[in-house]
């Protein structure tokens, strides 16, 4: 109960009823509607939930118009500065940052769980050689539930960790794996030696007839980026693993579920995107001509990587890896690639006209992301597969929050029925 109520009056009937308001520890107030058709037999309409709360979470926080990220409280620019990936990962997890003991141990766990089935890589067999990368990842993320029946009782807080853990520790080398049979290459085994982002370079990258040295600085990139994309509160794919987590279903069901919605181009495609959108400009010359059709509402064109659905100021994420963006184009990139100064001038120009600047169109994550995977060698089709990469901790993470949450529930949305009122069947000889 909450001291704050709001009044919702029926203009119809004049019937009023009390709604409670609810307060975060930081962000907008929440309306409680529980018991909104209980009380007034009505439903609230809010396609694509953009005014609804369907949780409480203590994972993620974000102001979309002061531009901030926050993990469990911590800044992202700290964490990106400071910390690395597998820290990150333990901090969503466990809601605190390790101690060195913890980190060590962490660590150890997930380094011993990067292996998976060889029964596992035999399932790539059944693939076409051009099968998309998203779709192997979708099967074969599912499919981890065939074999780990000793740690899939969600009732068991124990079991829920040791199943994120396999999960955090074992996508790489899926991810890794759909790259090698894509490309015709055996596949790699993972390095105990090595970070979780060489080691997933390494798989990559490597083949048994050569020495493989993972490049610090792309180790480097790939960290941050997952930093970056490890969580973003309550978006499309972790709200799918949250909703089919709700109806009871394991873990590898879960995350197979988000990957799945996370393939969407509106999702994590977006930075696949963007390199689409360079490669159709084609040019420097041309972005004078682009940036007018983007201005044109009636010109089918968008500027892709400009712009998010929750900052309507700067991406915080976009302001972190833009350095880190000019260092890999500086070292890594082909000097003699057009993409890549395509793109710098298009930032440059796009950063600076008075359409995109009074709209706030900043360049956003998925701009520089895409051109980072794109000088590091990952092919276009493998960005996705990246992001899903990253985005396993958070979404392991919101799943064990659900569970540990006594009062969640199966999810189930209604709906405002449009469709045809009471008919009668009619015989197939009468229609």
């Amino acid at each position: 109960m909450s001291d704050r109520k709001a009044t919702l009056t029926f203009s119809d009937t004049g019937k009023s009823i009390e709604l409670d308001i609810l307060s975060g520890t930081e962000g907008p107030d929440t309306i409680d509607i529980t018991k909104l058709y209980s009380q007034a037999k009505v439903f609230t309409f809010d396609p694509g939930f953009v005014s609804t709360a369907s949780c409480d979470s203590s994972i993620t926080y974000i102001d979309g118009n002061e531009g901030v990220l926050r993990y469990r409280g911590y800044p992202i620019e700290q964490l990106a500065q400071r910390s690395t990936f597998i820290e990150v990962a333990y901090l969503l997890l466990y809601g605190e940052l390790p101690s060195a003991a913890q980190l060590e141990d962490f660590q150890g766990i997930i380094t011993c769980h990067t292996m998976i089935n060889e029964s596992l890589l035999r399932f790539f067999q059944g693939f076409h050689n051009n099968a998309h990368p998203m779709a192997m990842m979708v099967g074969v993320v599912g499919s981890l539930s065939a074999f780990y029946h000793d740690s899939m009782d969600i009732s068991d807080p124990r079991h829920r960790e040791i199943s994120a853990h396999r999960l955090i520790a074992k996508i790489p080398t899926i991810a890794a794996a759909c790259y090698k049979h894509a490309v015709g290459e055996p596949m790699m085994y993972p390095r105990n030696n090595m970070s979780y982002t060489a080691n997933l370079l390494q798989m990559m990258f490597a083949t048994p007839c050569a020495d493989y040295q993972v490049d610090p600085l792309a180790e480097r990139a790939m960290d941050l980026l997952f930093i970056l994309h490890a969580d973003h509160e309550q978006n499309a794919s972790t709200s799918t693993v949250r909703l089919a987590g709700s109806s009871g279903a394991n873990p590898f069901a879960c995350i197979a579920a988000g990957t799945a919605s996370l393939w969407g181009p509106a999702h994590g495609g977006a930075n696949e995107a963007v390199l689409d959108m360079l490669e159709q400009i084609g040019n420097v010359s041309n972005i004078d001509k682009y940036l007018a059709k983007a201005k044109d509402k009636d010109d089918p064109f968008r500027l892709m990587g400009f712009g998010h659905r929750v900052y309507k100021n700067y991406d915080p994420r976009a302001k972190i890896i833009r350095e880190v963006c000019y260092q890999v184009l500086e070292k890594l990139a082909d000097s003699n690639n057009p993409l890549f100064e395509l793109a710098m001038r298009l930032e440059e120009i796009a950063s600076q006209d008075e359409y995109f600047l009074e709209k706030k169109l900043y360049p956003n994550v998925d701009f520089y992301s895409g051109i980072i995977y794109r000088a590091l060698g990952i092919p276009d089709n493998m960005f996705t597969v990246m992001f899903a990469i990253a985005r396993t901790a958070g979404w392991v993470s919101h799943w064990m929050e659900m569970l540990d949450d006594p009062r969640h529930r199966i999810g189930r949305p209604r709906q405002l029925y449009q469709g045809a009122t009471h008919r009668d069947y009619v015989a197939l000889g009468d229609r």
